[in-house]
């Protein structure tokens, strides 16, 4: 059955798959590194946008998504 509480925990998990996405190690496999996103001119791209979607997730939600992911992981301890 898909409830609200699977929607909330199927958002955490890719929250903390977008905060554990080592941008040296796996993003530069990809042509995705730091100097990907430097452009001068222009309107940025959506490959940019989306970079910079992704560095911004990281440097906000660090903090919250340890809150965020001990209190799942007692829901989970005490409701199954």
């Amino acid at each position: 059955m898909f409830t609200l509480w699977t929607l909330i925990e199927a958002s955490l998990l890719c929250l903390n798959a977008v905060c554990i996405l080592h941008e040296e190690r796996f993003l530069a496999k990809f042509g995705w590194g730091r100097q990907a996103g430097q452009q001068d001119f222009g309107a940025p791209s959506a490959k940019d946008q989306l970079l910079n979607l992704i560095r911004s997730i990281r440097t906000v939600a660090k903090i919250p998504l340890i809150f965020l992911n001990i209190v799942a992981i007692i829901f989970k301890l005490l409701l199954g």
